[in-house]
């Protein structure tokens, strides 16, 4: 009876530390994330917390974006944005929307197409409690390729055909003045 008590005791515990031990908020890549977050901890070190990145949008129709994020000292004070492919766009896209800056008064005045003026503090944040949690019916992405830094973090849906990833590409990172 004792040993029967014991067993299921022990059984229950295994089963409760999995349940736990298994939750979808973890990121997935928590390692390669956590080296990477180290990696940009140090640079925001070295650089004052002043640094810029290139966020880059390609859809598969030709058309592209790029938005460029200033931060001075841990704020961010500015967010230029351009299409770098416009051969799909209609033809009376606005001529002003094509190309533009937001100073740091301005930041958010342009709602779509740009990446959102936030640090890299903040975007390794949304890695981790958004982009890269594990989900079902989805495959995660996460690369670390500028000096080890993030320069992806996503996932797609499956099925999904078109623009499908839901995340961030980021192509460049660079100390500021």
């Amino acid at each position: 009876m004792m040993m029967k008590k014991s067993a299921t005791s022990f059984l229950f515990l295994v089963l409760i530390g999995l349940l736990f031990s298994c939750s979808d908020a973890e990121p997935e890549f928590n390692s390669d994330l956590k080296k990477s977050e180290d990696v940009w901890k140090a640079f925001r070190e070295s650089s004052g917390n002043t640094y810029r990145y290139t966020v880059s949008f390609q859809s598969w129709t030709g058309t592209g974006t790029e938005t460029v994020i200033s931060v001075a000292e841990g704020r961010v004070v500015r967010r230029a944005f351009r299409y770098t492919g416009i051969q799909n766009l209609p033809e009376n896209f606005p001529e002003a929307e094509l190309e533009w800056v937001e100073n740091e008064s301005e930041l958010g005045k342009h709602e779509h197409s740009a990446a959102q003026p936030i640090t890299l503090d903040e975007v390794y944040n949304k890695a981790k409690s958004e982009w890269l949690v594990k989900r079902n019916a989805a495959k995660t992405y996460f690369t670390a390729e500028n000096a080890g830094m993030i320069s992806s973090a996503g996932y797609v849906e499956d099925g999904c055909m078109d623009d499908c990833f839901r995340g961030i590409r980021i192509t460049a990172i660079t100390a500021g003045k």
